[in-house]
């Protein structure tokens, strides 16, 4: 997760559910987010009960390892982005077609499900095609929505939440904002995840292979930024005018296709290998998840 987090065009989110640990997580940011109402309404007994009831044991070395990850992997990672984007772009994408193909598999399909799945691809390559201008003196509440927007990312296999920032214009003024800008940011992605957070485990609980079907369109829709060419997914830099640069699409010459097809290979079967090896069906635990 740490690792995909790094890549602008990458969410790691698709990461757990690759591994099939996605309902996990999402149950227990869901818990989380219960017992911290709770607690702010003044329901400290049952806050306590809520708090007692996150898997801690699964989420701290979740965390530890994600972040230990970002933290040795940033530079290098940066310095691939610069160096081989089209090369890091190609990788990524075989790791998400593989997520696609696991999830496929165990989908239960039908006409809607196919439907949804279809829809919410062709909505999401739109959308990541769009790129607001870089905000000029953003309000207080701009902080906000855009807090409450890019956390989602978290918690959704595609897109990463700093390409969200980039692509509402935000992402300069927040890594600029001042003490009372960020805390209104913080303030938007806590009550953000929290809502957000609890709308998805109840569409997990109530139409899981539904959701499914969407998650795998996002993913599908999301390859558009993946797209090795022109220039990879672009670079998440520390300047306030900083453009979403892959969302730009073009065709690669012979040689350099049957490069990028060749690296999205090889990281498609690295995938499924990793998860061939650790026994896991991603798609088969989250229904067996959702069953009981």
């Amino acid at each position: 997760m740490g690792s995909a987090d790094i890549v602008p065009g990458v969410s790691g989110g698709t990461v757990t559910l690759i591994l099939g640990i996605y309902r996990s997580l999402i149950e227990n940011i869901h818990a989380g987010a219960h017992s911290l109402k709770q607690f702010v309404s003044g329901d400290f007994s049952g806050g306590a009960a809520s708090f007692k009831k996150i898997d801690w044991w699964f989420l701290i070395p979740l965390g530890a390892g994600a972040a230990t990850a970002f933290l040795l992997l940033r530079h290098p990672m940066e310095n691939l982005l610069e160096e081989r984007p089209e090369g890091v772009a190609a990788v990524f994408t075989g790791l998400v077609l593989a997520s696609c193909l696991l999830v496929w598999q165990d989908l239960t399909r039908d006409a809607t499900r196919i439907a949804v799945m279809t829809v919410v691809a062709i909505l999401a390559f739109w959308l990541l095609g769009y790129q607001n201008g870089v905000v000029q003196n953003p309000s207080l509440l701009a902080f906000f929505i855009t807090g409450a927007i890019a956390i989602c990312a978290m918690i959704l296999p595609g897109i990463s939440g700093s390409f969200i920032m980039l692509m509402l214009g935000m992402y300069g003024a927040v890594l600029g904002a001042e003490v009372a800008e960020l805390a209104i940011f913080a303030l938007g992605a806590i009550i953000g995840l929290s809502l957000f957070s609890s709308v998805l485990n109840w569409l997990l609980e109530t139409y899981e292979h539904t959701v499914m079907a969407a998650l795998l369109g996002l993913m599908i829709g999301s390859i558009r930024v993946l797209w090795p060419w022109p220039n990879g997914v672009g670079v998440i830099s520390d300047e306030a005018e900083a453009v979403v640069r892959g969302t730009e699409l073009a065709w690669p010459s012979a040689g350099q296709l049957m490069g990028g097809i060749a690296l999205a290979v090889a990281a498609a079967a690295a995938t499924l290998l990793i998860v061939k090896f650790a026994e896991v069906d991603p798609a088969a635990d989250e229904v067996a998840a959702a069953s009981k």
